[in-house]
């Protein structure tokens, strides 16, 4: 299957690739190509991007074999979570993430889970070994490329979300995440003040 996988990959990113090269050419009919490549691989998926509050001063004070571990076991903790939830992990970098889901309220209950995971482990470790998670999610129509990546607005805003405007604990949603939950039984959200380019508001998930 692992073969099966890579083939899918790579024929998703090569027919993506020789598409882009179409459109570059003089002349090009670009809204035509532009079609071809939403008929293609356009897919509507809620993503979530999560991050380690407080990754880099961290390793600044602790070095990064001890980081290293706290990597290894968020994966131990957090990857189960995700398949409970029926979302698709696409990728890891770092600290951080990448995973596809097709339900929004999916997704928000995979965060709340993750956290409530974390807090639980926390409980008996000293500070350094804590795991602090910050997510942001977007949703919406986005490229698709096999399982190697997604590209849309929503995905940059919630990667700007949940990496870098997140604090430790924040679940932080776009517009459209929100009016795909809002009314949701035992869902809360507070709208934030500024929102990342990509969605003209952004919200906290304050109870779920």
């Amino acid at each position: 299957m692992a073969y099966r996988r890579t083939i899918a990959a790579g024929a998703s990113e090569d027919r993506l690739t020789r598409l882009i090269e179409e459109r570059l050419k003089p002349g090009a009919d670009k809204e035509k190509i532009d079609g071809r490549i939403w008929d293609l691989f356009g897919e509507e998926w809620c993503v979530m991007f999560t991050d380690l509050a407080g990754f880099s001063r961290g390793v600044e004070k602790f070095g990064i074999i001890h980081f290293l571990q706290t990597i290894v076991e968020a994966e131990r903790l957090l990857i189960p979570i995700i398949g409970e939830h029926d979302g698709i992990l696409l990728k890891i970098e770092g600290d951080s993430f990448l995973v596809i889901f097709r339900k929004t309220r999916k997704a928000i209950q995979c965060s709340l889970s993750m956290h409530d995971v974390l807090k639980r482990y926390n409980e008996t470790k000293p500070d350094e070994e804590k795991i602090l998670l910050c997510i942001g999610l977007g949703y919406g129509r986005m490229l698709r490329v096999g399982d190697a990546d997604v590209f849309s607005s929503e995905v940059n805003a919630a990667s700007k979300l949940g990496e870098d405007i997140a604090k430790a604990w924040d679940i932080l949603v776009t517009e459209a995440v929100f009016e795909e939950c809002k009314g949701a039984p035992g869902l809360k959200f507070e709208v934030l003040g500024d929102a990342p380019a990509g969605t003209k508001k952004a919200y906290r998930v304050v109870e779920g």
